[in-house]
Order: structure tokens, then sequence, then C-alpha cells
């Protein structure tokens, strides 16, 4: 009798709701039930394959295929500085994520790296990072993307050597995902939302560009950071300077961008109609 109480009591209970309210708490539920379920898959999109013209693919070959360690140096010693600062504040914000201090500190580096080596602010990168794989090296999409950033297996045949296991590889799939993004963003023009949307499979939807800008805004950094005395490759600092996305975060009400004085943005990629709190 109680169960059947229980029972009719939940059912009057879901009746009560406005349909609206039902099936997003249905949505979520099977979203709860699904991570339960599959605990190492990310939550992710997927990279679509596209033509690539010679030149292109060329290119972004070429980017892969630098080998050269990392080396993060800088022109002064006010950057050197400014950059530990912002070292010392990201690990302080990873550690609930990545306890261990060796790991996030090698993950800092190398995302600081790669990011300005494409001309990216490590905090888009670590927002990007966040949503699709929630720091999980070894995360694996149902779709089958790879690592830290997702990065679908077929860029390692398209601009690699095709090995498949350098997804996992730290650098490696920081690498492909840093030069895919910047990649993305070149062809749609500077505009970071559809490139987002194209990073995730889903160019064109506001779902995907809206966590990233999100999760943005958690590593956002006050401070401007400085830029790689030598990043190695033909898309680094000098890259950056040329080709800069919004240093700071893009102003969700879509009039303008807030950035620290004496940095360059584009426009603000994101408009008020793309960005907005949708049920």
């Amino acid at each position: 009798m109680r169960a059947a109480a229980r029972r009719q009591a939940g059912l009057v209970g879901a009746a009560c709701l406005p349909p609206r309210l039902t099936t997003w708490a249905a949505s979520a539920a099977l979203a709860v039930l699904a991570v339960l379920a599959y605990p190492g898959q990310a939550q992710a999109g997927a990279q679509q394959e596209e033509f690539l013209a010679n030149a292109v693919r060329g290119a972004l070959s070429a980017a892969i295929a630098d080998d050269r360690p990392r080396r993060v140096s800088f022109a002064a010693p006010a950057d050197h500085a400014s950059y530990q600062k912002w070292l010392a504040a990201m690990s302080k914000r990873l550690e609930n994520r990545i306890p261990e201090a060796h790991a996030r500190l090698e993950l800092l580096e190398t995302v600081y790296y790669e990011s300005k080596r494409a001309g990216l602010e490590p905090s888009l990168v670590l927002g990007l990072i966040q949503v699709e794989s929630n720091f999980r090296k070894y995360a694996i999409s149902s779709a089958g993307a790879r690592g830290l950033m997702q990065v679908m297996p077929f860029w390692t045949r398209s601009i690699g050597d095709g090995d498949e296991r350098k997804l996992f590889h730290l650098q490696s799939n920081l690498r492909y995902g840093c030069t895919i993004l910047r990649h993305y963003i070149d062809r749609e023009n500077g505009d970071l939302f559809l490139a987002l949307g194209r990073y995730n499979g889903s160019r064109g939807r506001a779902e995907y560009p809206n966590l990233v800008h999100a999760a943005w805004q958690r590593w956002h950094y006050a401070d401007s950071l400085p830029l790689l005395a030598s990043a190695g490759a033909a898309t680094g600092a000098e890259r950056a300077q040329a080709m800069p996305i919004p240093s700071a975060l893009p102003n969700p009400g879509g009039s303008g961008s807030i950035k620290p004085a004496g940095t360059t943005t584009l426009a603000n990629p994101f408009s008020a109609a793309r960005v907005s709190d949708r049920p």
C-alpha cells in the first residue's frame, strides 16, 4: 500500500508540473543516468572531417610536426614574473580537479605554451578543456573524440603521422586541439561563436559556445599576459599579435568587450542574441 501510495504521489507530482519543467526534469535525469552509467566518457561533440586545400593541410601539418621541446621563455624579467603569477593563480583554481601539484604545473605550462603559440588565450583553452573533458587526460567521447581537448582521430591521419595514440599525450593533444581551433577561427573570419560550434560539430547552435563562454569566465585572468619570446613556429607569438582573438571576456550584453588597457581585440564575436540565459 505504501509503495502504491508513493507511486501515485509521484505521478500526481509529475502531472502537476508544467510540461516544460517536466521535459527539463526528464532530460536532466537522463543526463545524470548517462554520467553514472559511463563515468569515463566525455560529454562532447565531434569535429567533422572536411576537405582541406593543399596549402591549408600543409600549414596545419607543419604546425603539428614541429617537435622542438616546449620552452616557455620571455624577453623581460617582468614578463616572466607575470607568467609565474598566472601559474600560481590558475594552479589554485585547478587544485580540486587535479590534486597533484606537478601534474597541474605540467598541464598549465603546456596550455600556456600551446595556446600562445597558436594565437589563443590560455583562459579560452582552459574553458574549452573544462567543457570537453573536465580535465580528464584519457577521456573518450561517444563519438570517439579523445583526450583533454577531445580531438577526433581523423585529424592524426589528415595532418599528423596517423598515430592516434598521441591524442592521449598531453602536449600532442593540446597541439592538435589549439591548432584545430585556430584553423576554425581563421576559417570563420574571427567569429568565435561559429568557430566553437565547428569545433564541437554543432556549428550555428548556441548551446556549446555558451558553455565554453561560461567556462572561459571561470578561468579568466584579470592581468594581461605576456607573449612568449619564441613560440617555436610560424603560428607563434608573431601570429598572436597579428591575428588576436579577444584578450578578455566578450561582454554577454553584446556591446563591445571588456579588455585590459593596451590590448587589441577583434569585435565581440558573441552578440546578445547568441549569449543569453536560455532555459
